[in-house]
């Protein structure tokens, strides 16, 4: 189980016991509810590949977007794949600008899971400690893409 996942179950748990969330015996969850101890309503997967500014500011903004309408009943993902890998290393190979850096770890924060291309990563000569913390290896971004929307995630491709 993915470290998003259970900190949404504990988030919800908390709010649970802690009388936040309220339960009518009969009552029906509407579309956007939060369905406590599951699955997000809403699992969408982004395809990062471009070094391009504008096209970083734009995808970032959003998954921003996303996340604040939806909060803990959505999980993002962005896989980072090609000239898009650099967003989440440490020392980039391209220009990143400090606000983009900066909005991929506050993102980050609030659960949205970042993932590497490993064959991405090799052809670079990258390993784990060339990417930022939370960034998470996939050996294949086009397979991560792939077995995400097998699971249910839609794809988003800019």
């Amino acid at each position: 189980m993915s470290i998003e996942i259970q900190r949404r179950r504990l988030l919800q748990w908390l709010g649970a016991t802690s009388g936040l969330a309220l339960f009518t015996p009969g009552a029906k969850a509407q579309s956007g509810d939060v369905e406590l101890f599951g699955e997000p309503a809403h699992k969408l997967v982004y395809q990062f590949n471009k070094a391009d500014v504008d096209y970083m500011e734009h995808v970032l903004f959003s998954v921003g977007a996303l996340l604040r309408k939806y909060s803990d009943n959505i999980h993002l993902v962005v896989t980072a794949i090609g000239p898009g890998l650099h967003i989440l290393g440490k020392q980039p190979g391209r220009p990143i600008p400090k606000i983009v850096r900066q909005r991929v770890s506050s993102l980050a924060a609030y659960g949205v899971s970042f993932h590497a291309c490993g064959n991405t990563m090799k052809a670079l000569g990258w390993d784990k400690s060339d990417l930022l913390e939370f960034a998470e290896i996939v050996d294949i971004g086009a397979d991560d893409l792939m077995t995400l929307q097998e699971q249910g995630y839609s794809y988003i491709s800019w």
